[in-house]
């Protein structure tokens, strides 16, 4: 059996630190911060994750081994998502996400997507506008609901997206608002 010298050895250890910073390829085994999901419809999606798990990074194949889309997640010290970018297939940036939680428990509480190709500014403060965002809310068991998706149009009202005003009117129209914000009568 042939030994090791301190130059086969370092080879190896550069070989393997080499690799480990190498792309996941399609047929990438599962591993202990590897994980390969096999889809339906032939495409794998293999999710990696860093040792320290601050990093978690999705990448999907097509059926035919071809990259159709990256995301890589920004995690906390307990493993939620903080932000992620959205990459297309030529690793072109699409969009960035960032994620809300409420201080009092930690819930996750909002999501704001924004187009990284496209900067939309809120002329009023300055601060970029998402293209969409998912806001959730909990019920009394602590049971988080479906999210509330706003999808933010730039340029177009309320009524130019989702249509004209209804014609059932309003039931709070001409009701004056009670202290506090609530309406009575």
């Amino acid at each position: 059996m042939p030994t090791l010298t301190i130059r086969k050895t370092l080879a190896l250890a550069f070989l393997a630190a080499t690799c480990a910073f190498a792309e996941v390829g399609p047929n990438e085994v599962d591993g202990p911060n590897v994980r390969v999901m096999r889809n339906e419809d032939g495409s794998r999606t293999i999710f990696t994750r860093s040792p320290d798990n601050r990093t978690l990074t999705k990448i999907t194949y097509t059926a035919n081994g071809v990259r159709q889309m990256t995301t890589i997640y920004r995690m906390d010290e307990h493993e939620n998502p903080l932000s992620c970018k959205i990459f297309d297939g030529q690793k072109q940036e699409l969009f960035k996400v960032r994620y809300g939680y409420r201080k009092s428990d930690g819930r996750l509480v909002e999501e704001q997507m924004f187009d990284s190709r496209v900067k939309r500014i809120n002329p009023a403060n300055g601060e970029e506008i998402p293209v969409r965002r998912f806001i959730y809310t909990y019920d009394a068991q602590g049971k988080r609901s479906a999210p509330i998706a706003i999808t933010l149009t730039p340029g177009k009202s309320a009524e130019d997206v989702y249509s004209k005003a209804s014609a059932i009117d309003s039931p709070f129209r001409g009701v004056p608002a009670a202290p506090g914000g609530k309406h009575g009568k």
